[in-house]
């Protein structure tokens, strides 16, 4: 089918640079994450009850850490030699969590927008800059960045795909995801959802808090793309301008969803996003202990003799979607959530 090839690059990310609308997926999660955060420690901020905060910030960090480690599927391997320690997207949202919450609770706004421009800027001046052991200095290709030599320094033999040969740390070939240096970046991420919590809690008028949403969004879509003419838009390095970037989508994507639910009142057909909504972690986590494919496969695969090759395997993906939901459509019923 064609038409369906066509259409691949949408449930795909870039391969390098650029941005397609999958890739939006985990930077709208680590930007959820950043907007319960008013809602959550709030109380706690105006009461000073710092130690209760500062427990919760700590046991969801870590809690998300091993959870991300178990996705990987290396933690529950019981084997040293692959278990690697920071690799996956809920170890991005911790990160982000963490920096976000503390600057929630002991800075004031002002503080805090200035501290998400100095990490922006601290990332790119760092990519532009620093250059070591013919790495950085500019250089935003896969293999000769900045943030690729850090987390090869840092991580060592602990980055994700790594192995030891004859006493020699071998990297994973064509794996350019980076976490260290992006962390900072991850954490603008966060605040950005701050941000817009902070707006969505405040006590100023409905139509006041869509035009911030709107005008934000667009002002760092833009923002981005012109600073992506100096600094590329790179998801797998997380560079500042893909974090405005994609930043701004978040921001837009909010302002749709609040006006229609929050200002317009439309709650009806709601149940779909409630169902993956409430239980995001579960959902991001259930493909890595349930293989919905060997279900759908044994469940269909008789009609793959009537179908032919490119419409089996479309109803295999749907069946994959279809059982999933099922799954957490039951967790939601009965009120089985999974919180960290």
């Amino acid at each position: 089918m064609p038409w369906l090839n066509d259409c691949a690059w949408l449930f795909d990310h870039v391969e390098w640079q650029g941005f397609s609308p999958w890739d939006i997926i985990m930077p709208l999660f680590v930007f959820m994450t950043g907007i319960t955060i008013p809602f959550a420690l709030g109380r706690m901020r105006e009461e000073r009850n710092y130690s209760a905060a500062a427990w919760r910030i700590l046991r969801r960090v870590v809690v998300l850490w091993i959870f991300g480690m178990i996705c990987q599927g290396r933690l529950l391997s019981l084997d040293f030699d692959r278990m690697y320690l920071y690799s996956n997207t809920l170890q991005a949202i911790a990160v982000a969590y963490a920096v976000s919450a503390v600057m929630f609770l002991f800075t004031k706004l002002r503080t805090q927008i200035i501290t998400a421009a100095v990490l922006l800027l601290g990332y790119w001046a760092a990519m532009e800059l620093i250059s070591v052991d013919g790495f950085g200095g500019g250089d935003y290709t896969p293999e000769k960045n900045l943030a690729e030599w850090i987390d090869r320094a840092v991580l060592g033999r602990f980055r994700d795909g790594a192995k030891v040969v004859d006493g020699v740390v071998v990297f994973k070939e064509g794996y350019h995801y980076t976490w260290i240096l992006s962390s900072l970046t991850f954490a603008v991420t966060g605040m950005l959802g701050m941000f817009a919590g902070v707006i969505a809690k405040s006590q100023m008028a409905e139509k006041c808090k869509l035009w911030w949403f709107a005008g934000l969004g667009v002002a760092m879509i833009v923002a981005g793309q012109v600073w992506g003419i100096w600094h590329p838009i790179i998801k797998m390095i997380w560079t500042s301008s893909m974090t405005l970037f994609s930043g701004g989508i978040c921001f837009l994507l909010l302002w749709l969803c609040y006006y229609l639910i929050d200002y317009k009142g439309y709650r009806r057909g709601l149940t779909l996003f409630k169902v993956y909504g409430m239980n995001s972690i579960a959902a991001y986590m259930m493909p890595k202990f349930i293989k919905m494919r060997a279900i759908s496969t044994a469940l269909l695969y008789g009609t793959a003799q009537y179908l032919g090759d490119d419409w089996y395997a479309m109803l295999i993906a749907v069946a994959n979607v279809v059982l999933s939901y099922l799954l957490l459509y039951y967790m939601y019923k009965r009120q089985l959530f999974l919180k960290v």
